[in-house]
């Protein structure tokens, strides 16, 4: 008689999970088994606890109540460092690299016992690298390196230390299609040689892609598991919000003749740490008319940072000239362009959209210091402001237990949300969003299009930067993609697909991106 198979203890086992926060309850009873040598997907709305999940399982937080599991033994986690030596690593979705260090010397950073700094470390590094196909060069200096090749060493990183576990946390959020594909091939590659990966995204498409199981976190509790074979995206949605999938599709046009924004012939160059002049933007020219969206494609670290930066005021370029509404302001400092009509949603809202320790009524004062309720004639008026961030919490759904809490305990959707309303509270001429829903779910997400199409209506012009392509795609009436500090192409949203998209933004593709390339055209 054959003795039966001896049954493989899970990866990760967690039960009962529990965390309180003053006046918020963040996980309560959690239950998740994930098997190893799988890709175990996470979803769920932003504020549903998925964070808070996370940083238990990585030992950044202690759990109230309930009990975690490794290979089938039960762990007691007080910091990462207990984590990382049960195997456990997470890649955080803002990546934690120093620019002016080597790839190597990245790696290595904190981990010198394990192989040294040396030729050691290097052939580690090598070996590691050509076993899960990351394609990693330890000797180029990061600053060079896109986003996906940071990715790669993030992930190489935690693989470095030992790890079997891997935390992924929106891990395709600044990725276009071609790079999302190399990265499931690169999951795919440490899955088959038995590591476990738990990833953590919005995109439910991605997820029933490349998930071999599917749990879905709603309100800080779990509500299910879904097998990816057979689960819709509609259904997760339904899942994670109670609601459909929503759909950045646009609606009938609403673009006008009338000039919003124009700008001319934009040149900005800077002095890279090797003492080398380096062009960031090479003549950028567009106008953007009342009740438009233009939407800019590109490859982070192609200039769309510092063409919004240039718009605000915030840069001063060497040569070009940018107009609001037929007033020239290519002169004039932030504070007036924001008072003569300007709402900017950052790319980066920790640095330049928030103060994290500050209360919620202070944050929506920000950029508005001198514009009603806030203030004016240099006086603050905390009680109107208080009062009208009331309003913009109820308005735009931004789920907090009071408005004296500070910026930093919201989830990163619901700090979002924050930001949307503040800027769209001023009744912008023009908006400038950069990644208006980076990090947040889809319930969130259809909130903060439906706002953006609101304002559009009324005349509102939009110049819209997002890495998600679908959201460019469906929110645009003009597409243009940007390619090393130029507009190298643009595109018709009504035919052009994500794929056309990613092949220009990489400078693979320029000119006008059809759908269909007729022969002998």
């Amino acid at each position: 008689m054959n003795a039966p198979t001896p049954q493989v203890a899970a990866a990760v086992e967690l039960r009962g999970i529990t965390k309180r926060f003053p006046g918020v309850v963040a996980n309560h009873d959690i239950d998740i088994t994930v098997q190893r040598g799988t890709v175990h997907a996470l979803v769920g709305e932003n504020g549903a606890g998925k964070s808070t999940l996370m940083k238990i399982l990585y030992g950044m937080q202690r759990p109230d109540e309930g009990t975690i599991a490794i290979n089938g033994e039960q762990v007691d986690l007080h910091s990462p460092s207990d984590a990382i030596k049960r195997g456990i690593g997470m890649v955080h979705q803002h990546f934690m690299l120093a620019d002016n260090l080597t790839v190597q010397e990245n790696i290595v950073l904190g981990a010198e016992k394990l192989y040294g700094i040396g030729a050691k470390a290097k052939a580690k590094i090598k070996e590691i690298s050509d076993a899960y196909g990351l394609g990693v060069r330890p000797d180029v200096l990061v600053e060079h390196l896109g986003v996906a090749d940071r990715q790669r060493i993030e992930i190489l990183k935690v693989l470095y230390r030992g790890a079997r576990i891997l935390i992924l946390d929106e891990p395709t959020a600044v990725l276009v299609p071609q790079e999302v594909d190399a990265l499931f091939d690169n999951l795919r590659e440490l899955k088959s040689e038995g590591l476990t990966v738990i990833f953590i995204s919005h995109k439910l498409d991605e997820v029933r892609a490349v998930a071999d199981a599917i749990t879905v976190i709603r309100r800080g509790t779990t509500v299910g598991d879904a097998d990816p074979k057979t689960v819709t995206s509609r259904q997760l949605a339904e899942m994670m919000v109670g609601s459909e999938l929503p759909s950045p599709e646009s609606r009938v046009s609403t673009v006008t003749e009338e000039p919003m924004l124009q700008v001319d012939d934009l040149r900005l160059s800077e002095i890279d740490p090797d003492g080398i002049e380096r062009t960031v933007l090479g003549g950028v020219s567009l106008t953007i008319h009342k009740g438009e969206i233009l939407g800019i494609a590109g490859v982070e670290g192609n200039g769309q940072a510092e063409l919004v930066e240039a718009i605000m005021g915030m840069r001063a370029v060497d040569s070009g000239t940018v107009a609001l509404d037929g007033t020239d302001m290519t002169a004039v400092p932030t504070r007036a362009r924001r008072e003569a009509g300007v709402g900017y949603i950052p790319e980066d809202r920790h640095r330049h959209g928030l103060l994290l320790e500050a209360p919620l009524w202070e944050n929506r004062i920000l950029g508005h210091v001198t514009e009603q309720p806030n203030g004016a004639k240099g006086l603050i008026y905390p009680k109107a402001a208080r009062k009208d961030t009331e309003r913009i919490v109820a308005d735009f759904d931004v789920r907090t237990p009071n408005i004296e809490v500070t910026a930093a305990s919201l989830s990163g959707g619901n700090q979002q949300k924050l930001i949307v309303g503040r800027e769209m509270s001023h009744e912008p001429k023009l908006l400038i969003a950069a990644h208006p829903t980076r990090g947040v779910d889809v319930g969130a997400q259809a909130q903060i299009w439906e706002h953006i199409r609101a304002a559009q209506r009324a005349g509102l012009a939009v110049l819209l930067i997002s890495a998600d392509l679908d959201e460019l795609i469906g929110l645009s009436d003009t597409l243009k993609v940007i390619y090393r500090g130029r507009l190298v192409a643009d595109a018709d949203p009504n035919t052009v697909t994500p794929e056309q998209l990613g092949t220009a933004m990489t400078g693979a593709a320029t000119g006008h991106l059809d759908e269909t390339e007729e022969a002998g055209e």
